[in-house]
């Protein structure tokens, strides 16, 4: 690139590229630097695998509680009270393996019942509890 700074039409004058092969060379030489160090792969313990004849454990059984709109509790599909949840949480506290409790909730339901119930079953002392069909919200 050249410039014409008025004067006599034989002079030319141009860009002083110096600084900016100085510049480029840095940064290629922080590239050489760092580019090794960023390649460095982490070692990770992968866990062993399985023996051949290794058998999964069964999935635990589960519990379908439902919470209806206007409160009403639903046990595997049975209608319940209170205090018949309670004995029923009562009874499958002891099981082995402890069984899953799924909580499907009507978007309508009122958050006091909702609370009371997962109240109860850690009370009562559920471990695995979890709400599904949240994609209805």
């Amino acid at each position: 690139m050249a410039m014409n700074l008025g004067g006599s039409s034989d002079e030319m004058v141009d860009i002083n590229l110096t600084p900016l092969i100085d510049v480029m060379l840095v940064l290629l030489i922080i590239f050489i630097i760092t580019i090794p160090v960023m390649t460095d792969a982490v070692k990770i313990d992968n866990p062993l695998p399985p023996p051949p004849n290794f058998i999964p454990p069964p999935p635990p059984p589960v519990i379908n509680l439902s919470i209806d709109f206007d409160g009403t509790l639903t046990w595997n599909g049975q209608q319940v009270t209170r205090a018949q949840m309670d004995s029923y949480i009562a009874q499958s506290t002891v099981l082995d393996p402890q069984p899953e409790v799924h909580i499907t909730v009507d978007k309508f339901a009122k958050y006091d019942v909702v609370a009371k119930a997962l109240a109860d079953l850690q009370r009562q002392g559920m471990k695995k509890i979890g709400f599904v069909n949240n994609s209805l919200f």
